[in-house]
């Protein structure tokens, strides 16, 4: 796996590209310096926690033969103050709608979180991982 990253222009506006050619741009926050011609790196992890949560929750829930027929989830983290800012703790907020066990939903976020999401589990252990969520009717 690889991915490369191109400055596009004098400040902090970069751009991403994939092992595919698909870009995403990124940029700093405007008060460090950046114009807003991208998403932040820290946000960008977020997504990617959130991504990789969300494909793996989906595929153990198929495998439990429950009925999934839509869901969202948000991701939020605190960051620490220090030097760094690294986050501290990352929260995911699932919301899901069909036919879904309880047990088996709490199953497979554990499985997802624990053991199967390797963006989570690249994260430095000390980062706090809780969740919760929301099982809605059709």
């Amino acid at each position: 796996m690889k991915v490369e990253l191109a400055r596009r222009n004098e400040r902090f506006h970069f751009e991403a590209r994939d092992s595919e050619g698909r870009i995403i741009n990124m940029d700093c926050d405007p008060k460090n310096g950046g114009e807003g011609k991208g998403t932040r790196p820290t946000e960008l992890l977020l997504m990617a926690a959130g991504g990789c949560a969300s494909i793996d929750l989906g595929l153990i829930l198929s495998k439990m033969r429950q009925k999934l027929d839509d869901y969202k989830v948000e991701v939020s983290g605190e960051r620490h103050t220090d030097e760094g800012k690294a986050f501290k703790s990352i929260h995911f907020s699932f919301k899901l709608w069909g036919e879904i066990e309880t047990d088996k939903l709490e199953k497979a976020i554990e499985l997802t979180i624990n053991k199967y999401c390797s963006v989570i589990l690249s994260l430095d252990q000390r980062i706090l991982i809780d969740y919760n969520y929301k099982i809605n009717p059709k």
